[in-house]
Parts: structure tokens; C-alpha cells; sequence
């Protein structure tokens, strides 16, 4: 349950990004495998994740990955509650299948992760289709997931989330440089939408503050919509924006944009680099210190779902192996490295690490900002 959010969904996106496929068209063969590393803001996760890709056919693919993460948190929110540096892992194992009839591609997945007090499992369906000779592609897809929820101070707790997912696309070749994709999705979710270790915060009398247990609606519907383009310039090289609008009944709207741009360089090489900002508003619940207990039905200090500001910086590198490494089974190989550096300010949510209640005016301490590193160095073979 303490993993950070973020990474279950980046492993998913990971897995299912790698099953879409243009219609009319089935990837080659593939493996990868990957290190993956994030610290910042008290947390380390790190681990390994290997992804194997294989045809049948002309008709049918499978892909399967195996994904770890290993954590050691010492974050905000534990320093806080009093409690002391955790460590713990998670496993993910995912399965991907795919069916190419014409230029139609039909894809169902599963993923399963577990740690000590969260399993959770999503099912996925999607279909996509190619049109007008192959300029348009439309996709369709819907996933349910299932998350069970325990805790590991209080061996009686037991909750759960369900969650739904509907989404739909459309990718367009405008011109013979330019590519560009539109998809909307929408979510919804109902359960225990909150965490049993975070902990709110109210003012205890004259210049103290108390604690106590945060919480949150049992439903949330989100929707977002997003376009890409993606332009194709004359000396080899490829930039690509993105812009994605979220809205919620929790009262948060976010925006995110996105820049990268890819060269490649001496035949073997590859270089991209990017730089990606996202803003939120906070949630409607949401305060750093409210007034007294049970002042309003729902209240949460759950820093993600204060107003914050993003800035990300990212640069990659990918090497493809020299044909001389091919042998009768390994067609090509490529090592690749991509390291991200983030940078998120909290204009509300406020670091009592060093100001524990009594040794500051509550609401006066400084804002919390942290910075983090997230790097990914993978191999991958096509056979």
C-alpha cells in the first residue's frame, strides 16, 4: 500500500504499451530486460524486469513480464506519523495476448501485483482497427481492476477498491511527416480510496497540532483527454508534443505538456531528450492543518492530492549492438539508458520533518518540495 502510485501505473502502461500495436501489423519477437531505479523525497525503489515477446504465427502474439520493486521509505508521510523507515517489495507478473484478423488487432492482458498488505489484479481488453488505407488506425479498450487492501499494524483491516476504465482512440497521418494521435479516457473507482498509514492534521490547542486518520470519498470519476503530434524533420530526427486535460469529481483539473526530441547520430546511436510540466489544483477536501477534528465529512493531507507543480527534465541514450553480436537466434540488440530528473513544489502542503508540534506556529513551517532521480537502463533483443 506504500508503493507510490506512479509506479503501478507506469509498470502497467509499460506492459500494455508494449501489447498495442497498430492494427495490421504484429511486433517482431522481443526481450528485454530491465534495471529501474527512482529516489527521492525519502523513498528508494529499485528492482528488475524482464519482458519476453514471442509470435505464432502471423495471428498471434504473447508478451510476459516480470517486474520488482524493491522499497525503502523514510518518506514525508512516515517522518510524520512517527513511524520508522520501512522496507518492502512488490512483485508484478503480467501476460499480454494478441489477434490479428485483417487489419484488425484484438488484445486482452492481465496483471497481478503483490506486496505484504496490497494485491491487486487488472484484466484488460482493447481492439483496434485500421481504415482508409492504413492512414487511420481506431482504438477501443476497457479494463476492470480489483485491489484488496490490508494493513501491516493492524492485522484486523481489510478493505478494497474496484476500478473501470474505458478509453478510446484515434491516430491519424496528416502528411507524410506528420503524425497525430487523439484519445479520451474515462475511470471510475469505488472503495477504500484513501491510505490507512496517512494521517491528517488539526489544530490541539495554542500553538500544537494533533493527529488523526484521513478521510476520503468511496467513489471518484475521472476523465482526460490528450493529443499528440508527431513531426518527422528533414535531417533524421523526430520531435514529438503532448498535452493531456484531467478532470475529476474529487475537484482536481490537471494539465500536463510535453516536449521530446529524437536524433539519431552515427548509424548505432540514438539520443532523445525531453522536458515535461504538470500542474494541479487540490482536491476539495484537501487543507495542511484543519481547524479541529471532524471539522468537515471528508479531510485529507495527502500531499498528491494538494494544488503541486511538476518539472521534469529527461535524457536517453540507445546503442544497437554491431551485426557481428547477431548470431543464427539474435537478430539485432540495443542497450539503452534513460534518466529522468523531477522537480515537485507544493504551494500548500507544508514539511514538519524538522517541526514537530509545539516547536513552530502550526501553518508557518516552510513548503515541502522534493527533487528525485529515476533511472532505467534496459536491453533489449529482437529474435
Amino acid at each position: 500500500m506504500k508503493t507510490v502510485v506512479w509506479q503501478r501505473i507506469a509498470a502497467l502502461a509499460l506492459l500494455l504499451g508494449t501489447a498495442a500495436v497498430h492494427a495490421g501489423v504484429l511486433a517482431e519477437d522481443r526481450a528485454d530486460v530491465m534495471y529501474h531505479r527512482y529516489q527521492g523525497g525519502g523513498i528508494t525503489v529499485q528492482g528488475p524486469s524482464v519482458l519476453v515477446r514471442k509470435k505464432f504465427g502471423e495471428s498471434f502474439a504473447a508478451t510476459a513480464n516480470y517486474y520488482v520493486d524493491n522499497i525503502s521509505s523514510a518518506s514525508i508521510d512516515v517522518v510524520v506519523s512517527g513511524a520508522s523507515r520501512y522496507a518492502e517489495r512488490r512483485e508484478q507478473k503480467s501476460l499480454a495476448v494478441e489477434y490479428l484478423r485483417g487489419k484488425t488487432t484484438y488484445s486482452a492482458s492481465f496483471v497481478n501485483s503483490e506486496e505484504n498488505d496490497y494485491k491487486a489484479d487488472t484484466y484488460s481488453l482493447s481492439v483496434s482497427q485500421d481504415m482508409f488505407g492504413d492512414l487511420t488506425t481506431v482504438s477501443m479498450g476497457y479494463s476492470y481492476g480489483k485491489d484488496h487492501i490490508g494493513s501491516s499494524v493492524d492485522p484486523t483491516f481489510a478493505d478494497g477498491i474496484e476500478r473501470r476504465n474505458y478509453r478510446v482512440g484515434l491516430t491519424q497521418v496528416l502528411t507524410r511527416n506528420l503524425l497525430a494521435s487523439l484519445n479520451f479516457e474515462a475511470v471510475t473507482e469505488q472503495g477504500y480510496l484513501q491510505n490507512p498509514y496517512r494521517f491528517i492534521r488539526f489544530v490541539n490547542g495554542p500553538g500544537s497540532y494533533a493527529l488523526g486518520q484521513e478521510v476520503a470519498p468511496r467513489t471518484r470519476t475521472s476523465n482526460a483527454g490528450s493529443v499528440r503530434l508527431k513531426y518527422y524533420l528533414p535531417w533524421r530526427a523526430a520531435l514529438d508534443g503532448q498535452y493531456r486535460f484531467y478532470t475529476d469529481t474529487w475537484g482536481i483539473n490537471a494539465h500536463t505538456a510535453g516536449l521530446e526530441y529524437t536524433q539519431p547520430l552515427w548509424n548505432r546511436w540514438v539520443f532523445t531528450g525531453s522536458y515535461r510540466y504538470y500542474t494541479q489544483n487540490g482536491t476539495n477536501f484537501f487543507m495542511d492543518l484543519f481547524p479541529r477534528p471532524g471539522y468537515q465529512n471528508f479531510m485529507t493531507r495527502d500531499k498528491e492530492n494538494s494544488p503541486l507543480q511538476t518539472h521534469t527534465i529527461g535524457l536517453g541514450a540507445s546503442y544497437e549492438f554491431p551485426l557481428g553480436f547477431a548470431s543464427s537466434f539474435i537478430k539485432r540488440g540495443t542497450a539503452n539508458l534513460h534518466v529522468n530528473h523531477l522537480m515537485v513544489n507544493y504551494s500548500q502542503f507544508r514539511n514538519l520533518t524538522n517541526f514537530p508540534p509545539g516547536t513552530a506556529e502550526p501553518g508557518t513551517e516552510p513548503l515541502y518540495s522534493l527533487s528525485a532521480n529515476v533511472i532505467q537502463f534496459f536491453v533489449s533483443f529482437w529474435y
